[in-house]
């Protein structure tokens, strides 16, 4: 009997184990799920065709180190200079198109407006510290300005010193005149001028055809809400326009006369060699200055101030063509990974890193500090509340042909400052615009 009752109770504990063993097995699953602090696998990919040659390398390594941490896979292709246009509308016709592509302009957005996603209320869009250069679309944010370019008035601020002032007494168009004014009077006892020469020649003359005609046309721009090439235009601040040139030709130890041959290495010489304290120009001329041995410290770039009330809460002249879209019509996991990606480029170390070294400054939170001073100035306008006067002049219809009636009025006014003579150049600005609009849209 007490064997027989060992024996039972032998079984009933190995019948016992199986039943917990059956319990534990239908638990299994909770047991081995991915921990929460590991990155679940990818669903979606990412394909950036990348508009800038120049920087191809950079983006092929920073897809590598992105897919290395989170598992997605990056494609970046890059087009040939020249050849984006061509290549987005091949490659838009494939089955597996960009998720991520560049849409620079209004032309673009007419273009590929439908293939844009509207980027608003993404984690990348709420990164930025100005949407001054995104693309908008009845009210629908389709493409970023992902960096830019800056001009306005190059400062040498040693030379400024040495005539006794400091940035801090230039913030308006009153006070620039001022100390410009100032400056021309004792050129001959300081050894330098103002301004370099503006020269009008074809190597020089788009600094104020283009850019110091962007003065005008972004505050008639703003004033009317023009987001597109309008037909015409009224001219309403070219009063304001006269008051800069006059500025830039009176207080300049070049002849005015001499303007229609005065080349830009010229302008860029005066400056380089200490003639001048101010230089029209832009981002784009610090290494060269560099080069020449100016020194960073000794160099700033401030707005350029027409006379327009409020001016002193402007910040420098900046635009780009370098923007970001995502593709609408991608996967709704590509879309996902894409603006995934877009937002560790813009947010991360590694990409802030890049983008600094190739792009200079980013319009993002976490940009990081440029060598570029100019890049510098422009971001700690805009940092201080300051408003961007942005790239109107993008809106000229048929654009080398208007410049070139504007720069042949230009001239003639410079060499005599009459009324009937900046008459001329009003018409040429005004009627000249509609004359090409007309031209160029038949």
């Amino acid at each position: 009997m007490k064997k027989l009752f060992a024996l039972l109770l032998t079984l009933a504990m190995v019948l016992s184990l199986a039943a917990c063993g059956g319990e534990k097995k239908e638990e299994k699953p909770a047991d081995t799920s991915t921990p929460a602090t590991e990155t679940p696998a990818a669903t979606g990919k990412v394909y950036y065709l990348n508009f800038k040659p120049e920087a191809d390398q950079a983006w092929q390594d920073l897809a590598k180190t992105y897919t290395a941490q989170t598992g997605v896979e990056v494609k970046v292709v890059t087009a040939a200079s020249g050849e984006y246009n061509t290549t987005l509308t091949a490659e838009m016709g494939k089955s597996e198109a960009p998720t991520l592509f560049q849409c620079g302009n209004a032309q673009a957005l007419l273009d590929w407006g439908d293939y844009c996603m509207d980027l608003t209320g993404t984690k990348v869009l709420g990164e930025m510290t100005t949407s001054d250069f995104n693309l908008v679309e009845d009210g629908a944010t389709k493409a970023i300005g992902y960096c830019y370019e800056a001009f306005g008035i190059i400062v040498n601020k040693a030379l400024l010193k040495t005539a006794g002032y400091e940035l801090s007494d230039i913030t308006n168009f009153e006070t620039l005149k001022a100390v410009a004014e100032d400056i021309h009077a004792r050129s001959g006892e300081l050894g330098f001028d103002a301004f370099s020469s503006s020269g009008l020649d074809g190597s020089s003359s788009w600094r104020f055809s283009g850019h110091l005609a962007n003065m005008p046309l972004y505050y008639e721009f703003r004033d009317d809400g023009v987001t597109e090439q309008p037909a015409e235009i009224t001219g309403a601040y070219l009063d304001n326009f006269r008051n800069i040139w006059d500025l830039y030709i009176d207080n300049a130890s070049a002849s005015k006369s001499s303007l229609t041959t005065a080349t830009g290495d010229m302008s860029s010489g005066e400056f380089k060699e200490g003639k001048a304290v101010f230089y029209q120009n832009g981002t784009w001329e610090y290494a060269g200055l560099i080069e020449a041995g100016l020194k960073a410290e000794d160099l700033a770039m401030i707005p350029i101030y027409c006379g327009v009330d409020g001016e002193e809460d402007a910040g420098l002249c900046c635009g780009t063509e370098n923007c970001w879209a995502v593709n609408a019509k991608a996967s709704e996991e590509d879309i996902q990974a894409t603006l995934d990606f877009m937002y560790w480029v813009v947010t991360s170390d590694e990409g802030t890193k890049m983008m600094a070294e190739q792009f200079g400054p980013i319009p993002f939170k976490n940009a990081k500090p440029s060598e570029n001073v100019f890049f510098n100035d422009a971001n700690a306008y805009m940092a201080d509340g300051k408003y961007t006067v942005t790239w109107a002049f993008n809106h000229t219809p048929n654009v080398d042909s208007w410049r070139a009636t504007v720069v042949s009025a230009l001239a003639a006014y410079s060499a005599d400052q009459s009324d009937a003579n900046w008459d001329a150049v009003k018409t040429a600005f005004v009627d000249g615009w509609a004359y090409e609009y007309g031209v160029q849209n038949g």
